[in-house]
């Protein structure tokens, strides 16, 4: 969407505050001719022709042919009342003329029952007898403007509902189910408001820190988090077409967060990680990596990982101390995924040892009532008395508790945040293994059976991204998702499954040699079955620039795993299946492309690696002697697979847009 759809020029804004609707009905649907129907000119008062009247003009239907909608020769009687015998009356119109409206321009879609008047005197009215009337010529496709009468639809729910719109025909848009006109039409937002919406339907699900956007909004009345919106102005405007204001929004978050006089406070925090995410996407990870180090030294400088630190700053506002738990924890998850994914950091917050709580799930933390005096305490327990209801964030449980859940006998429920955290301190754990990621046996099964503890513990409304609403858990697919990328990092370096074709691959991270072998290992079993796994992620039907940007990452790793199975020399059975995981990867990189260069990058690396996979096998199946023991079956299946894969992937990158 550009810029200029944000708003109307002043000289082109619709009006419609003239002209009810069944007059936009009948002016747009009646048939009326563009000019004048010829006629005599009708007797004045006096009975002498009014000379200001052109001989060759109607002023105004009789009150039959008005009531009939029919044309009128204007004579005295009409021809259609003196056939009918009826009585021919003629009266003034309703609706004068007013003069002309200031600051006004002619709305295409509103009738006009006549045009100004001619001359400047009074006695001119159009619509009265014995005055000058002329008729402007209707709207045409050619002039008609669809955007002064619908305004352009939302890309995205958080958009302005569809309750006050009223339906109008009009013939200009459909000629036979007419067109929605919206008559109360509220004030379009302006393009840093459409910014803060973008962030919070796309950015936010993926990274719950901030404020719920009412809650904020009213916050930055009474205090400065200039810093904090800016940065969210700029990562919202990633998602949608906002032109130069762009580059503005970035340069002025950059300026105000590091600014001499910004206070170190949580909110910075939050406005640095919201940077860093966006420029590790936006492939500036060497920025990115600036960014995370200062806010790491921040976070540690201002007891952020501290028990104490969100009651202290908290203002008694159960809600914003909610925020600061989050803020934390997100820090820790953003930290552990740069590390894991590009292999250029060491996870530094996972040796902070941290007592803050554990956060809520993400209904009790948007639904939370805050308080900040007894009084208000007193007015909130008279309303949930009074309601019936109780809707508060919940005292938090800590790390211990989690830890500790299987053998204290106790039943407790722990928050999709908690479990994206424990799976985020597993791959903190591994990064710890010995000889430089290349670990033994003895430590890769130790890491493992923290992966498969994790899995097979989880609950039941846990164990998939979905929440008991069938709606998405954005904080279970992060957990998902970095448990299954790490069981790609942990057994890839002992997996017998040759990386090499894919070592053009490095979008995310450098690649990793791996030996081959003649047969599938336990650990090529389970980089594949994970790599399964990731591409299943892709299947849920949500918007796929909805995740976190690191699911770029995660799925290039994935793909690498798919790319190196397909260029085995020898038969694959479950080639179909193969072929779909890899459709599937590609179409998701396809989509991030649109919001993420990362994803772009990743998208062509990929493309180039499958055509060289497959200029490969083309020229090893030429060779007769590659298809002995093979059925013909089995050669034709081969073949068309390999076929579709390339073709399939050519077809959805060559549509992918421009990085």
């Amino acid at each position: 969407m550009r810029m200029d759809s944000y708003s109307h020029p002043p000289s082109v804004a619709p009006s419609m505050s003239n002209g009810s609707p069944t007059e936009l009905f009948n002016g747009l649907g009646s048939d009326i001719p563009n000019q004048p129907p010829h006629s005599t000119p009708v007797p004045s008062a006096s009975g002498a022709i009014d000379a200001r009247s052109p001989p060759n003009t109607v002023q105004a239907a009789c009150l039959a042919c008005r009531g009939k909608h029919l044309k009128c020769d204007g004579k005295t009687p009409c021809s259609r009342c003196q056939s009918s015998d009826s009585e021919c009356i003629y009266v003034a119109s309703r609706r004068g003329y007013k003069g002309p409206r200031r600051n006004a321009a002619p709305n295409p879609n509103k009738r006009h029952a006549s045009d100004s008047p001619s001359s400047a005197g009074g006695d001119s009215c159009p619509m009265l007898l014995g005055a000058t009337v002329s008729t402007a010529a209707p709207p045409t496709l050619a002039t008609f403007n669809p955007a002064l009468v619908i305004p352009e639809s939302p890309a995205t729910p958080f958009a302005p509902g569809m309750n006050s719109l009223q339906l109008y025909r009009n013939p200009y848009l459909n000629g036979t189910n007419g067109a929605m006109v919206e008559a109360n039409a509220r004030p379009q937002q302006t393009v840093p408001e459409r910014c803060i919406d973008s962030f919070y339907y796309y950015f936010y699900p993926g990274h719950p820190a901030v404020l719920p956007k009412d809650h904020l909004l009213k916050l930055a009345k009474e205090r400065d988090i200039d810093h904090l919106l800016a940065a969210m102005r700029w990562v919202g405007s990633l998602y949608i077409e906002v032109g130069p204001a762009r580059a503005t929004y970035f340069e002025e978050a950059m300026r105000l967060v590091y600014s001499p006089d910004v206070v170190k406070d949580g909110y910075l925090v939050q406005a640095m990680v919201i940077l860093l995410i966006g420029l590790d996407g936006s492939c500036q990870q060497e920025k990115a990596r600036e960014i995370l180090s200062d806010v790491e030294r921040i976070a540690i400088e201002i007891g952020l990982y501290t028990r104490s630190f969100a009651t202290m700053n908290g203002d008694g506002v159960p809600r914003l101390e909610e925020s600061w738990r989050r803020t934390w924890w997100d820090l820790f998850v953003v930290d552990g995924m740069v590390a894991g994914v590009h292999r250029q950091t060491n996870f530094l917050l996972f040796d902070i040892v941290a007592d803050v709580g554990l956060p809520c799930e993400e209904h009790e933390y948007t639904s939370g009532v805050g308080f900040r005096s007894g009084r208000h305490i007193v007015v909130f327990l008279m309303y949930q008395l009074i309601n019936k209801c109780w809707q508060n964030i919940p005292r938090p449980m800590y790390l211990e508790d989690f830890d500790d859940q299987l053998f204290s006998g106790e039943e407790r429920e722990f928050s999709s945040f908690a479990y994206r955290i424990a799976s985020i301190r597993n791959l903190g754990r591994m990064m710890r293994l010995p000889n430089g990621g290349f670990p033994n046996e003895e430590s890769v099964n130790r890491i493992e059976s923290l992966l498969s503890n994790w899995r097979m513990h989880l609950p039941p409304s846990k164990r998939d991204s979905l929440n008991k609403n069938c709606q998405l858990d954005e904080m279970m697919f992060q957990a998902h998702m970095i448990n299954h990328a790490c069981s790609i990092i942990l057994h890839q370096p002992l997996s017998q499954l040759d990386s090499s074709p894919a070592r053009e691959v490095t979008a995310c991270a450098p690649h990793r040699a791996v030996q081959s072998g003649d047969n599938f290992n336990i650990h090529t079993r389970h980089i594949i079955t994970a790599a399964c796994e990731i591409s299943k992620m892709v299947t849920y039907n949500v918007p796929i620039t909805s995740h976190t940007h690191f699911f770029t990452c995660v799925l290039t790793l994935s793909s690498i795993v798919h790319l190196s199975k397909w260029a085995l020399e020898y038969f694959i059975h479950d080639e179909d299946d193969l072929r779909q995981q890899i459709r599937l990867n590609i179409g998701a990189l396809n989509k991030l492309s649109s919001v993420w260069k990362a994803a772009s990058n990743a998208s062509g690396q990929v493309k180039g690696v499958a055509q060289e996979i497959y200029r490969a096998k083309r020229a090893q199946q030429s060779n007769p002697s590659f298809w002995v023991g093979f059925t013909q079956e089995e050669i034709i299946s081969s073949m068309a697979a390999d076929e579709g894969i390339m073709s399939e992937i050519n077809t959805m990158l060559t549509s992918a847009p421009p990085s």
